[in-house]
């Protein structure tokens, strides 16, 4: 099992070097289970594009390829929740200004819970897991987790979804061949322990996964839903906002029609990228337009509206 601290790796390390010496607002980005940071490969390029130095950053124990992930599974059993927050937070603290965070999936819980710390200027949770005190688990998120669930030895491994898995919790809302290029691409064994860390989070006494929604340190959050997503319905999605939203900062809800819990990944990758920029916007919280360089590489990355 690999390494869980917090410490930055010489990726990040290097990454928030080149952000803070460039004086860019910057954004961490922060992937969800059966991914890794380069899902986000093609966020950063557009951020970048937009005057933001973006940080994809990895999960303590995170391989660097999708391939070496299916081939070591245990590389990335046993992380849990507290350990990615923790992580998030240790590179928020390093930049010389205050960093946006964008979340996605357990990544979007992760997001609420460090700006709940008070450590990020503004935040965006996409189709978040539910954090403690959400109740009530619609039909397809059991179906969803039972890969995981059904075995309780899952919560010290990492488990890869078939591809009728992931077609049902992830990428039901888009055609079969984008499914599978998507499942090709970027999917990788998932540590067990946060699925079942959110499933026990209101039987039990852990902290885990909960979120201090009145902090007065929070910032603008937006909570992007995906309405057909299975695995984050937009009942699950919607009860975050109404427990955010009696924040005294500003609180939006987005929603992504027909888009499912592949919508980072997928072909709706850039429209809700730009939903997430504009909220930004709106809140003051904007590229340095100046020193945006519209790199050959970037505009590539942000242009591509399908496959990576």
């Amino acid at each position: 099992m690999a390494d869980r601290q917090a410490t930055p790796t010489k990726r990040e390390l290097a990454e928030i070097d080149r952000i803070n010496q460039s004086g860019r607002q910057p954004i961490i980005l922060v992937h969800g289970l059966w991914l890794l940071s380069g899902s986000w490969d093609r966020w950063v390029a557009f951020l970048e594009q937009q005057g933001y130095g973006a940080l994809a950053i990895d999960w303590p124990g995170d391989p660097e390829t999708v391939a070496e992930a299916r081939s070591n599974p245990d590389l990335l059993a046993g992380t849990s929740i507290e350990q990615v927050a923790d992580h998030v937070e240790e590179i928020a603290r390093r930049f010389t200004r205050r960093p946006a965070v964008i979340g996605h999936s357990v990544g979007g819980l992760v997001a609420q819970i460090v700006a709940g710390r008070g450590v990020a200027v503004a935040t965006a949770a996409i189709d978040p897991v539910p954090f403690k005190g959400i109740r009530g688990l619609p039909r397809s998120v059991v179906k969803s987790t039972f890969p995981v669930l059904r075995s309780p030895g899952n919560r010290k491994r990492a488990v890869l979804l078939t591809l009728d898995q992931f077609s049902y919790g992830f990428a039901n809302a888009v055609e079969a061949d984008e499914a599978n290029a998507l499942y090709d691409e970027f999917h990788v064994p998932a540590p067990g322990k946060p699925i079942f860390q959110v499933a026990s989070a209101n039987f039990s006494r852990s902290t885990a996964t909960k979120v201090d929604t009145g902090s007065a340190d929070r910032g603008p959050l937006l909570i992007v839903s995906g309405t057909a997503d299975h695995t984050v319905p937009p009942s699950l999605a919607g009860a975050a906002y109404k427990k955010q939203s009696k924040n005294p900062a500003p609180t939006e809800f987005a929603e992504i029609v027909n888009a499912g819990h592949s919508l980072v990944i997928d072909n709706r990758w850039q429209e809700v990228a730009t939903k997430t920029v504009e909220f930004f916007g709106r809140n003051g919280v904007v590229g340095n337009s100046s020193s945006a360089s519209h790199t050959a590489d970037a505009e590539q990355g942000a242009d591509t509206g399908g496959m990576a």
